[in-house]
Parts: structure tokens; sequence; C-alpha cells
């Protein structure tokens, strides 16, 4: 039994260290098999086709690298036009505020009367379009509100009133010529409107008179200067009303024009007024104020100042609280319809543009030069009516 043990356990012995031969066999044999096999295929069985999953993260992989440098390029080339945009940017800029300043400069080195003796209030160039405009404005604005950070608050005051009062002419002349530009031919507006430049056909105008009014019906005043001798007459133009004649030296402050119904006395003065919204005509006034006494009448129980009443009128100035320092026109249209109680001999004398009180008073207070001496006045009226002043 003792035997058997030990030649099992014998047996056991050799077949384990066969065991460890043939695995070292094996090894060696796989080896010397594989030998032969093609370089390439080696490869491929070393590197087997990955799956699937592995495919896609890697083409994922792939075109995540794409993209990153795909988009660092791309934020490179468009960081490279801003560069190249801003710098053309730059250069425009300056030039436009060195030009701008240069402007602004020369109407604050001059007094009001000097730098807008064209009319044009503040050098206000009427050509350029609202784009033009607008970016002007705001680098005054800009420049205003710098002239006060350095402590040049009169220089800014100065610089925004003229500033205001370019502006606010502007939208007047711009009202004024929407407003006269036509005309409707016909019954009160049941005809076709026309424009007031293509079927205007001037008047004849003559110089005469000072002062002097006739009270005579004005069919006779026809027939009267129907039978006088001929005699040379000074004739004016419509834009040339208030231009002084030769000879004479002091300025011309009050105008009337006198004719019969129907003549043409309220054409006239739209002409005149739209010549100069339109800058054709007496670009040195600044300000041309319209009023028919039609409109007037209605205010009779109202009390205004004078400023008031314009802005009443003329909301575009309501701004602007003192026109002394400008070349102002009123023109008091049709006198011969006048309702108010105009009593020259015993009203009071007014002379605070911004002082409120009747109608009437402002208006006699106007015409007898105790308000705005420096503005001109322009009353059309039929010959009967006329000696209402």
């Amino acid at each position: 039994r003792a035997s058997h043990t030990s030649h099992r356990s014998s047996d056991r012995y050799i077949h384990f260290k066969r065991k460890q031969l043939t695995s070292a066999k094996r090894v060696k044999l796989e080896k010397h098999e594989t030998s032969w096999i093609p370089s390439q295929w080696k490869c491929l069985q070393e590197n087997p086709k990955p799956s699937k999953e592995k495919r896609d993260c890697i083409s994922e992989s792939s075109s995540q690298q794409s993209s990153e440098v795909s988009s660092c390029q791309s934020t490179q080339q468009h960081q490279t036009e801003l560069d190249s945009i801003f710098v053309e940017l730059e250069e425009k800029f300056g030039t436009f505020v060195k030009n701008e300043l240069q402007t602004i400069k020369m109407v604050l080195s001059a007094d009001v009367a000097e730098c807008t003796g064209s009319g044009k209030v503040g050098d206000e160039r009427m050509c350029e379009n609202k784009d033009q405009r607008s970016n002007r404005e705001a680098l005054v604005n800009i420049t205003v509100r710098f002239l006060r950070e350095i402590g040049q608050d009169k220089l800014a005051d100065r610089l925004q009133k003229k500033t205001l009062a370019a502006v606010c002419q502007r939208e007047v002349k711009s009202r004024l010529k929407q407003k006269f530009e036509y005309v409707f031919e016909g019954i009160a507006k049941a005809g076709n409107p026309a424009l007031l430049n293509q079927i205007y056909t001037e008047l004849y105008i003559t110089e005469g008179g000072t002062g002097a009014v006739s009270d005579e019906h004005e069919v006779r005043q026809i027939e009267t200067a129907s039978r006088k001798a001929a005699r040379p007459e000074t004739t004016i133009r419509q834009e040339d009303i208030f231009k002084l004649p030769p000879g004479r030296h002091e300025p011309i402050r009050t105008v009337m024009t006198k004719g019969v119904a129907g003549i043409g006395k309220k054409l006239l003065t739209q002409k005149v007024v739209l010549d100069w919204a339109e800058d054709k005509a007496n670009q040195n006034i600044h300000f041309m104020f319209p009023f028919t006494f039609r409109e007037l009448n209605l205010l009779k129980e109202k009390t205004f100042s004078l400023v008031e009443l314009v802005h009443h009128f003329f909301t575009e100035t309501k701004e602007i609280w003192s026109f002394e320092e400008f070349q102002v026109v009123f023109i008091l249209i049709g006198l011969d319809e006048c309702r108010l109680p105009l009593d020259f001999h015993n009203t009071q004398i007014l002379t605070d543009p911004a002082k409120s009180t009747s109608v009437d008073v402002v208006l006699i207070n106007l015409i007898r030069g105790n308000l705005l001496p420096s503005a001109r006045l322009w009353i059309t009226t039929r010959p009967a009516a006329a000696n209402q002043i």
C-alpha cells in the first residue's frame, strides 16, 4: 500500500513537471509559429479594430479638436478685423471732433450779432441732413458738459443758448415752409392745392407816404390816384421791404403795406415768409413771426406777455425767453380785420416783454416801440383801416 502511494505520488510529481515543460514549450512554440505572419497582420492582431463606441469617441475627440482650432482661428480673425475697424473709427472721430470744435470756437469768439449775421443762428448749416445735425448737436451737448467740468460756465451758457436758438430757428422755418408752401385755389379749401412758388405773381409795390393816413374811401382813393399827373414812382421788390433806401442811415422799423381787398397783400406776406424759410432771402433775419388779426381777435379776453404770445403761436420757441439778441420781424396781417381796442392815446406803457397783460396793450406797445425796440414790424391793411394806428 505504501508502494502504491509512493507510485501515485511520484506520478503526480512527474505530471506536474510535464505541465511546466509543456507550458514553456507552448510559449516557445507560439513564438515560433507566429514568426512567419506578415508584419501588417501582426499589427492588426496587436491592435484590433476598435468597437463602435470607441470609434465614436475617437471621432468626437477629433471633431472637438478641429472645432477648437477653427474657433480659435475665427476669434483671432474677428479680433484683427475689429482692430482695423476701430482704427478707422478713431480717425473719423478725430477728424469730426477737430472740425466741429473749430466751428464751436469760432461761434464763441464772436458776439451773437457778428457770428449770426447770415441769419443762421450759431453758424447752423441748414443744408445738412438730419443725421448730421443730430451728430453736431450731440457733440455740442458734450462740449457744454466738459466746459462746465473745467469751470467755464459762462462759455457753456453762451454755447447752449446759441445752439438752442439754432434749433428753434430751424424748427420755425420748417413749420412755416410747411404752412405756406401750398395755397388753395378756389373757394376756401375746396380747390386743389398748388405750390405758391409756381403760381405767385409779383405785386407792383411802390414806396410812398411817411405815416400820414387818408381816411378817404379806398374806391375814391383809386379814382383820385388815376387823375393825378404821372410822376416817377419808386418800386420796391418784395425781398427789399426792410432794406435801407439810398441816402437813409436809420434802420426801418415799421412798414405798412396798404392795398384794396383782394389785391394780394396776404399772399405777399406768405411769399416773403416762404422765401425766408427756404433760405432764399432776408437771411439777416433770425426769426419771422406772422400773425393774423383774425387769430389775435380770439385772444381778446386773455392775458399774455409778448414772449408768451410768441410761444402760444410758435411753440417751437418755448425754450427762448429773450429775443433782444436776435433780429426779429413781426408780421401783423389784416389790420382791417382787427377787433381789439387799439387805443394809442390812453394805453399804459409796457417795456417788459415778459410781463403779462391784455393782447391789445401788448400790440400797442410793440407798435410804439416800447417792447423790443430792435424788432421790426410789417403791417398789412386795407387803406380805410390804416387810421387805427
